[in-house]
């Protein structure tokens, strides 16, 4: 089964909490705080395998989870870091952020890519003791892993691409100038899934061509399979756009050329402006009068025009060669560079985002980022009440209250921790 686009989620590990303990030793009267740092979490790591060539694997599993850090524990003895978790997929393979479409990674090379970043460890109460705040009975907690919601489109790494209406000779083509084996039968659709192969020059210079399948009139609005596949040219440094000369089934070669180009137009503007190479297939079959009239067609675009018999290999090596020699004087596969983050994000965010809220006489704070550090504070320890009263005021928190008329003996509920309020 082909699958060239996936969607998945992904989360990174979070990072192990900080731990609070005490130096305990005989002779040793007051050993310290000794707690120490939590490891960090697993990232999420994509590589290229060139033993994959769809994404099928992601239509069974969905989610994607590294493991966590472990806890820091006593004797400042940081936890272990979690390994990070390796997602194979084929080369060529295109992240995305599934919600804006920013592109986050382009796998097309064999080099590992981070997506999504563990999350640090907490630190440990030996980080808090001051000359006075010997005794801190409170730690960081790690903290969370970085999640996203992924597309994953796979998008062919070839050098050039077979473009034309079903049953023109695509697979014909390469079948006779490389060593894919595509199906191929006289009738449309034949090739349901994109087909690569080699093609050889001589002994040190080859290059890749893709038999792109189903492209038909309305093929760039979903029509026929062409909707499917159009992404697998994006990449393509050269376009050979295979049109039937013949007639045989009664269309017509300059009309069939003109819709084509109008597809990828449709698609993709600098699709369209791609350099390209028209091969009039089935001359065996035409005459020279057909040949002759689409010829001129071509040649006034200042289009190289090469007619040739696939099934009987009559012109192929001419037209490979002249692919080469363009080859040559042409840019690279092309690759997509990963997208920075959009300005917003880096809007004021975190400790500044919570809800402060009166109801039936209750101040109610609402604030995700405040959930983990609630978990870490000694509520029977002065010190730490101070560490969590100082998160409070410089977050706003107590700011806010102030502003809504809390006095002092009021209930403050924060999730499932309620206190009366003290200036």
């Amino acid at each position: 089964m082909f699958i060239d686009k996936v969607k998945i989620k992904v989360k990174a590990g979070n990072g192990g909490n900080g731990a609070v303990s005490f130096h305990r030793e005989k002779y040793v009267a007051a050993g310290g705080p000794d707690g120490g740092d939590g490891g960090r979490g697993g990232d999420i790591v994509f590589q290229a395998d060139t033993n994959l060539s769809t994404l099928v694997d992601f239509k069974y599993r969905k989610n994607y989870v590294a493991p966590n850090g472990e806890p820091g524990s006593k004797k400042r003895c940081t936890g272990k870091s979690a390994e990070p978790l390796v997602i194979k997929v084929p080369l060529g393979t295109v992240i995305k952020e599934a919600n804006s479409g920013r592109i986050m990674a382009d796998l097309s090379t064999k080099e590992p890519v981070v997506v999504a970043k563990g999350g640090k460890g907490g630190w440990g109460n030996q980080h808090f003791a001051t000359p006075t705040r010997q005794i801190p009975r409170f730690s960081k907690p790690g903290m969370p892993g970085e999640c996203f919601e992924l597309t994953l489109e796979l998008k062919l790494l070839a050098d050039v691409g077979l473009v034309g209406f079903p049953n023109v000779g695509k697979s014909s083509l390469i079948s006779v100038v490389s060593e894919a084996k595509p199906q191929i039968a006289n009738y449309h659709f034949t090739t349901l899934t994109p087909v690569l192969g080699v093609v050889r020059v001589d002994e040190e210079k080859s290059f890749v061509m893709a038999d792109i399948p189903g492209l038909i009139e309305g093929a760039s609005e979903g029509i026929g399979l062409g909707h499917e596949f159009l992404r697998h040219v994006e990449r393509c440094r050269l376009i050979v756009h295979l049109v039937d000369v013949s007639g045989i089934e009664g269309r017509d070669p300059i009309e069939d050329f003109e819709k084509i180009n109008q597809e990828l137009k449709n698609f993709d503007e600098e699709l369209a402006k791609r350099p390209q190479i028209v091969a009039a297939n089935k001359c065996d079959l035409a005459n020279e009068e057909q040949i002759a009239a689409f010829r001129q067609y071509i040649e006034k675009k200042q289009i190289p025009f090469f007619p040739i018999s696939a099934a009987t290999r009559t012109g192929v090596d001419a037209l490979i060669n002249e692919v080469a020699a363009q080859l040559d004087q042409l840019p690279p596969i092309l690759r997509y560079e990963p997208e920075p983050l959009p300005m917003e994000i880096f809007a004021p965010t975190g400790r500044d985002k919570f809800e402060v809220r009166k109801r039936e006489g209750i101040f109610e704070v609402e604030a995700e980022w405040l959930i983990p550090i609630l978990s870490t504070v000694n509520m029977d320890d002065y010190e730490s009440l101070q560490y969590f009263q100082r998160v409070l005021r410089e977050s706003g928190i107590i700011n806010k209250l102030e502003e809504m008329g809390v006095q002092e003996g009021d209930t403050v509920s924060i999730y499932d921790l309620e206190f009366d309020y003290v200036r």
